[in-house]
């Protein structure tokens, strides 16, 4: 008997659930003036206070946004179109305490923000950023969703998204709240280029790129034929494409004078916005590299940080550095092996990337995994207060890139393997199989490719610790020098500018380590004299150092909240590393150092 409750129970919640969906209608009576009305539906909603959310973040952020602050006039009414009771219980959430299981939330939405987080709202261009625009019902995750969309009579309604499409007319459905949040949508005047695309299973899927643009069809053509280069190196990285959820993938990429500069990944698709006044294609292939190899890592190489996504709050993670900063080495990388970016380009990149770990204060004295910690106040997030990252934070953009060609390096010298070995474990574990992954297991991975002494150092001195690395040596091993790009030059290591008052003024903080900071100057300090010269702007400074070497005393008179002071100054030399080929050194290359270099600059593509 007991067993028979518990059937029917079961039975009961699961037709409750089915019964559940939710509809959006959207319609644009005041674009011209950025505004969109947007009706949310639910049905099959429990007999209990129904609570609807504006996120605060969004896939592929990490710190909190305040998309509620453009919603407004929110009502509601019931399945007989009756209005009913809302309750505005928090800036973002609202809450309507009576309802017969089916009731109406209708609002405006305000969006004059086209990138890959928020909105923008045009009658010729509607851009959408899912949590920035749409109202969700909390605890009806599962919901099949619906949403359909009135546009205004000046837009040409092509429609880009990976939402999924119906037979009725700009209508299109999700699974569920997860997908829904993560399929960015563009509506306008877009151009499409698409071709076909196949796993060694025989499985096909189609790529297409929307372009919003006013490009030439040739210059479309330009930006399809990088996009196919850079799609095949991806896949030859891991030895096959994603299974992609319907079949297909979209770039969804803006490159006109009304967007933000963005590019965000999704499941099926990449929301990529740059402001552009003519029309490059060259301009869009490294944000196009990077966001695609998101395919991959993050999109399926999930951390379990980030497993599921919290739209209610920030998201926390441990692995950013990975997630993010190895797909920006790889973003790079897949350029160099495709051709489209030359030698000389690909090692200033590395020489930047170089810098951030050595140089900055970030990298020096603190981990990765505490620059991934901190995301939760820098990706995005807004703020008005002054903040020390000058000295504490490094971003794990670079610095994660930094780490990753140090374990290419690394793999390569010792275990005859490039770093596609630890990624295609890393998919073969977790992207496959969809499993989140850890810290720990990530590890585990890397000693399946080594062994567990090497796995176990790098993780402690170089991603949960923050010992320096020997860069120098491991590129000495590719045939590179590493050097100081300004050799024997000094620096006082201060940003200055004139300000509105004609003050010589520091503009940002002193970092540890240099010689103003040593010196106790800082941000908003008055320049007023070096030595017996009188300095008034950046040209008067740069004039006198050239006169001035490393270790060269400097007695500067500056202002400290208008009271003039004096401090001694010791210069240093400056640390900005650059990359030299050997051959420029006039030393040998040798065959290993040349297969290195092969496996940065030749196509891996068979």
């Amino acid at each position: 008997m007991k067993q028979l409750i518990s059937f029917s129970v079961s039975l009961i919640l699961l037709s409750a659930i089915s019964a559940q969906k939710i509809t959006y209608k959207v319609s644009f009576p005041n674009a011209i003036h950025h505004e969109a009305r947007i009706e949310l539906m639910a049905s099959g909603i429990p007999a209990k206070p129904a609570i609807f959310k504006m996120s605060r973040s969004s896939p592929g952020r990490y710190a909190t946004h305040e998309f509620g602050k453009n919603v407004y006039d929110v009502s509601a009414t019931d399945n007989a179109g009756k209005s009913i009771t809302v309750n505005r219980v928090d800036g973002d959430v609202y809450e309507v305490p009576k309802h017969t299981g089916t009731l109406t939330i209708a609002y405006t939405l305000y969006g004059n923000y086209a990138d890959g987080t928020y909105a923008g709202i045009d009658p010729e261009s509607i851009h959408l950023n899912m949590p920035a625009s749409f109202m969700w019902m909390k605890g009806m995750d599962n919901a099949p969703i619906e949403i359909s969309f009135d546009l205004p009579k000046e837009n040409k309604a092509v429609i880009a998204t990976q939402l999924v499409p119906t037979n009725k007319p700009n209508t299109f459905t999700a699974p569920g709240l997860q997908y829904f949040m993560d399929s960015p949508t563009k509506i306008g005047d877009l151009v499409f280029r698409q071709w076909a695309i196949s796993n060694p299973n025989g499985k096909s899927f189609t790529m297409r790129i929307a372009l919003e643009s006013a490009a030439t069809p040739s210059q479309v053509d330009e930006l399809a034929g990088k996009a196919k280069k850079i799609v095949e190196e991806a896949r030859a990285v891991y030895g096959e494409f994603p299974d992609y959820d319907y079949g297909t993938y979209t770039f969804i990429a803006s490159a006109t004078p009304f967007v933000q500069g963005d590019g965000m990944e999704h499941r099926n698709s990449t929301m990529i916005s740059i402001p552009m006044n003519t029309f490059r294609a060259g301009d869009l292939q490294e944000v196009f590299a990077h966001e695609y190899f998101h395919n991959w890592n993050v999109e399926r190489i999930r951390p379990k940080t980030l497993e599921p996504f919290n739209f209610e709050k920030s998201n926390m993670s441990d692995e950013l550095w990975f997630a993010e900063g190895f797909t920006q080495y790889y973003g790079e990388l897949l350029l160099a092996r495709s051709g489209l970016s030359k030698e000389k380009d690909y090692l200033q990149t590395l020489a930047g990337l170089i810098n951030v770990k050595l140089n900055s204060p970030g990298g020096k004295f603190y981990s990765p995994v505490q620059a991934s910690n901190h995301a939760v106040f820098v990706d995005a997030a807004v703020s008005i207060d002054k903040n020390n990252y000058a000295n504490m934070f490094a971003s794990y953009y670079p610095y994660g890139a930094a780490i990753a060609l140090a374990l290419d390096l690394e793999l390569q010298t010792s275990y005859h393997k490039t770093i596609d070995s630890y990624m295609q474990a890393m998919w073969k574990r977790f992207g496959k199989t969809e499993i989140p992954y850890t810290l720990i297991t990530m590890q585990e991975t890397l000693a399946s490719v080594t062994d567990a002494s090497f796995a176990a150092g790098f993780f402690s001195k170089y991603i949960t610790g923050h010992v320096a690395i020997d860069y120098a040596g491991l590129l000495a091993k590719a045939g590179y020098e590493l050097i100081k790009a300004n050799e024997g030059k000094p620096a006082i290591g201060i940003n200055t500018r004139v300000n509105e008052q004609g003050k010589f003024i520091i503009i940002s903080n002193t970092t540890k380590g240099t010689a103003a900071y040593e010196a106790g100057l800082d941000v908003n300090d008055e320049i007023v004299r070096l030595d017996e010269t009188g300095v008034k702007n950046t040209t008067d400074l740069t004039n006198f150092l050239q006169g001035k070497k490393p270790g060269d005393a400097v007695v500067v008179t500056y202002k400290h909240r208008d009271i003039e002071r004096q401090t001694t100054v010791i210069l240093k030399e400056q640390l900005t590393p650059a990359i030299v080929p050997f051959e420029q050194m006039g030393n040998p290359v040798t065959d290993d150092m040349k297969k290195i270099r092969l496996s940065w600059f030749s196509s891996n593509v068979k």
